[in-house]
């Protein structure tokens, strides 16, 4: 496959060649997170007691705000994953009331979960898919449930984003329902969650911090673009923040499995048990997906250094590796153990990414990694892309509005209809789904400059938002910031993770701690731990060779985790980001 690539800085290529320990190594210069330019240095947050819970609706007065109800939640009496959460107030209400022009009601409902003992933090957590849907305050972060930013001490919210049925695309037909989905919610709820904090404990939060994944990275994103003065820390997983083309690239990519899928083959749809997709899986089966993975590892797992089933070093597989010559073209019937010649083509193709008949690129390149044989790589290239991806593309992003067959949709003509406008849809789909200037980002200076950062993490293996994407997104910052990215951003990749979590992959990690040091204390992350969640605890894809505590520093683009030559290969402390 290819790769493209952005101009960026020489620093990234002298980075390459240096080590990053937990501090650098001296002599090593020129790399992207040594800061030459000064930042501002933000203070650390002060926390405050719950000054009152149950008088909120009556005290609490926010222009078109209603708070419907507040009450405590005891300590311990609910829980995330195995852990007992703090004790705290949990707030619901309304904003923006009113009646849709399609004659449906709508509003942003909103849930806040307030901690008896604050920490002085406030966290707005995006959700994902297309919102529609309050889910619990939690500020749930990526991987496993290590933990939570209300279990830390942090006020909490969640929002529907203006519309309710999580899965349906109804809200795309009205305009307004558009604009709170893409960006508007979020800049509306912003403020005034930090005035229901102030009523709440006497005193606003001295931090703000956003984050999510999928469409709640996608939210983030957008948000330091576009409310870069409102918050100090985004922490955006998998972002989506070309939603439209990711979208978009699943509908072609979908085309492509059904050159190759068995006719008459079916599946049920996953929402409604009365209607059937075309069996898309059959164009790459289970046992032909497994065979592709445990090539990628035979070529690509020793690149850093430690058979270990996991490529940490991705960029060189995706040189090492080469579909044509190392997989067995078949000969005869397919039985697992080879591709046909037509089996590779497609499969190329979808992974170097689609095209529109002009030569435009639909999206992005999908790197080689192990979780192409992941279930949820196929849920997401094989039946979303039929049963969810064309809501999507046909309801929300598109103006007008129109319904949208996979199968047959006119890929070259869909980007004109998501850049258009019209007297009913003022704003087109790319721009209220995508942070402004994400191709020449030069518009995050003044959060840099005034001290606020941003980490992002992705799963190499996502089949629905590429590591790709989010890579080249930190190779355009670093251009547009001289070289300096990192003195406030940073990008993990995290090999074989699929879609936010799971895979064969180390998917449990908390990046909001190291994210509030080096906001609040100026300790950037080098090597956040990340461990593995074994088959009890919901990743029943780890292999079981590994151990049950294995554990991987998560590095930051450019470097890669390598081992160092001795000690347990399931121990992070044994390896060091180069």
């Amino acid at each position: 496959m290819t790769q493209t690539s952005v101009p960026h800085a020489s620093p990234i290529t002298t980075a390459l060649a240096c080590t990053l320990g937990a501090t650098l190594i001296a002599g090593c210069s020129g790399l992207p997170w040594q800061a030459t330019s000064p930042v501002q240095q933000l203070t650390p947050a002060v926390g405050a007691s719950l000054q009152n819970c149950d008088a909120l609706p009556q005290q609490f007065n926010f222009a078109r705000t209603h708070i419907d109800s507040s009450a405590r939640v005891a300590a311990g009496a609910m829980k995330q994953g195995d852990q007992p959460l703090p004790e705290h107030c949990r707030v619901t209400g309304q904003m923006n009331k009113r009646k849709g022009s399609d004659g449906r009601d709508y509003a942003i409902g909103f849930e806040m979960r307030l901690p008896q003992q604050w920490n002085g933090r406030f966290y707005y957590q995006g959700n994902g898919g297309l919102d529609g849907s309050v889910q619990p305050a939690l500020g749930a972060l990526g991987g496993g449930p290590i933990t939570g930013a209300l279990m830390q001490g942090f006020a909490v919210i969640s929002s529907d984003a203006g519309h309710t049925g999580p899965q349906t695309p109804f809200f795309g037909m009205e305009p307004q329902a558009r604009l709170d989905y893409g960006y508007q919610a979020v800049a509306s709820l912003t403020p005034m969650a930090k005035a229901l904090i102030q009523t709440a404990y006497g005193k606003a939060p001295d931090r703000s911090y956003i984050g999510g994944c999928s469409n709640g990275g996608r939210h983030t994103l957008v948000a330091a673009s576009r409310l870069g003065d409102q918050y100090d820390g985004y922490l955006a997983g998998a972002p989506g923040y070309r939603l439209p083309n990711a979208a978009l690239a699943q509908l072609w990519g979908a085309q492509q499995w059904q050159t190759l899928a068995t006719p008459g083959a079916t599946v049920k749809h996953p929402m409604n048990p009365n209607a059937s997709l075309v069996n898309l899986e059959t164009a790459f089966t289970v046992p032909e997906r497994q065979m592709v993975g445990r090539r990628i590892l035979e070529v690509c797992d020793a690149l850093d250094g430690a058979q270990d089933g996991l490529v940490q070093n991705t960029q060189a597989c995706q040189s090492s590796f080469n579909l044509q010559r190392d997989v067995k073209t078949c000969t005869a019937a397919r039985d697992g153990s080879c591709l046909t010649a037509e089996q590779k083509q497609v499969v190329a193709r979808v992974f170097a990414g689609g095209n529109t008949a002009d030569g435009q690129p639909i999206y992005a390149s999908f790197p080689y990694d192990t979780g192409v044989a992941g279930s949820n790589w196929a849920m997401w290239k094989f039946v979303n892309a039929l049963a969810l991806d064309p809501l999507a593309v046909g309801a929300v992003f598109s103006s007008p509005p129109d319904r949208v067959d996979p199968l047959k949709i006119d890929i070259n003509a869909r980007p004109a209809l998501f850049a258009a406008t019209n007297a009913t849809y003022t704003e087109s789909g790319m721009s209220l789904m995508t942070p402004p200037g994400h191709n020449h980002p030069t518009n995050l200076a003044s959060l840099r400059e005034r001290g606020a950062k941003m980490m992002v993490y992705h799963g190499v293996s996502d089949p629905i938002f590429s590591a790709d994407d989010s890579r080249q997104w930190w190779l355009r910052v670093n251009q547009a910031q001289d070289g300096k990215a990192a003195d406030f951003a940073r990008y993990f990749p995290v090999p074989g993770m699929l879609h936010c979590s799971g895979g064969a992959a180390t998917d449990q990690f908390d990046l909001l701690t190291p994210l509030v040091k080096w906001v609040e204390q100026g300790i950037a992350p080098q090597a956040p731990t990340a461990s593995v969640r074994h088959a009890a605890a919901g990743n029943p894809e780890l292999p079981n060779t590994w151990a049950p505590n294995r554990s991987r520093p998560l590095c930051a683009y450019p470097t890669t985790a390598r081992y160092n030559g001795s000690g347990s290969i399931e121990d992070a402390s044994n390896f060091a980001c180069r």
